[in-house]
């Protein structure tokens, strides 16, 4: 059974970095289903709107070495990314909550080609165990510690209520689970040797909230007030030509509208 593998390298890279490689990944997976065989550092920034130099530097991590002027073969760099991040090395992992949110984590498929395999989950609520999700049964969560210990399983994924958070991060803990994916809205209190990356969503909505709001606010600061609606009717174009009309005949001492107003007739009809 394959087992996670914590390569060195990845402690001395910086966090940011991590999180755009995938970015990077996905973006060659599709230039190479439209044939692409090289890529520069200047495609790839454009497509994330990143400047050349920070891509490359990005790229320096994996060991791939491009040529001036010409880029990088886009499946050699596939590979080194591959290989660095650990896409290669398929990991096994428990998830417990087999709600709405652990439902949709275990029926996405695409995990695997990133190297995550979701083999078990697990649930406390009666009503859900031994039922199917997704091709897999849903386990009391009391047998997740010695089946985590057989199994030798090292990834816990955790998509359960804030309330329940701790008791099944120790839970994992204790069935030798070292590196934690916490989709519980909730900080984690665990052991320094211990993993975890945490995906509060609620942060990211108020993230998302606040930029509407300030881009809704800078738009009302460019845009004209509106023109007041003008009129259609005949009737309304006749009063609105009669209140111009009025407004400057003591200036030019024009005749009486309703005895000499041009084009009276055109807008009656």
């Amino acid at each position: 059974m394959k087992r996670l593998i914590f390569d060195a390298r990845l402690k001395s890279v910086p966090e940011p970095t991590l999180r755009r490689l995938p970015m990077y990944y996905r973006y060659l997976k599709e230039l190479q289903k439209e044939h692409w065989s090289s890529v520069s550092c200047t495609n790839i920034g454009e497509e994330f709107r990143f400047e050349p130099t920070q891509v490359r530097k990005d790229l320096e991590m994996t060991g791939i070495v491009g040529k001036p002027r010409v880029g990088y073969p886009v499946a050699a760099l596939i590979a080194a990314i591959k290989q660095f991040l650990g896409f290669n090395n398929v990991n096994e992992a428990f998830l417990v909550g087999a709600g709405s949110m652990g439902s949709a984590l275990i029926g996405y498929n695409k995990f695997q080609e990133y190297g995550l395999n979701i083999v078990q989950v697990f649930d406390n609520d009666p009503s859900k165990i031994g039922k199917q999700v997704h091709g897999k049964t849903i386990l009391a969560l009391d047998k997740l510690p010695e089946m985590a210990r057989q199994m030798r399983i090292l990834i816990g994924i955790i998509a359960v209520p804030a309330a329940a958070a701790q008791d099944v991060t120790d839970l994992m803990l204790s069935g030798g689970i070292c590196a934690l994916w916490n989709f519980a809205p909730a900080r984690l209190q665990v052991p320094d040797s211990i993993i975890v990356h945490n995906e509060d969503l609620y942060c990211s909505l108020a993230s998302l909230s606040q930029k509407v709001a300030q881009a809704l606010r800078s738009r009302e600061k460019v845009e004209p007030s509106p023109l007041p609606v003008q009129a259609t009717g005949k009737e309304d174009n006749l009063t609105n030509a009669r209140g111009v009309y009025a407004q400057t005949q003591n200036k030019l001492r024009l005749p009486d509208l309703d005895d000499r107003m041009p084009g009276d007739e055109v807008l009656r009809n």
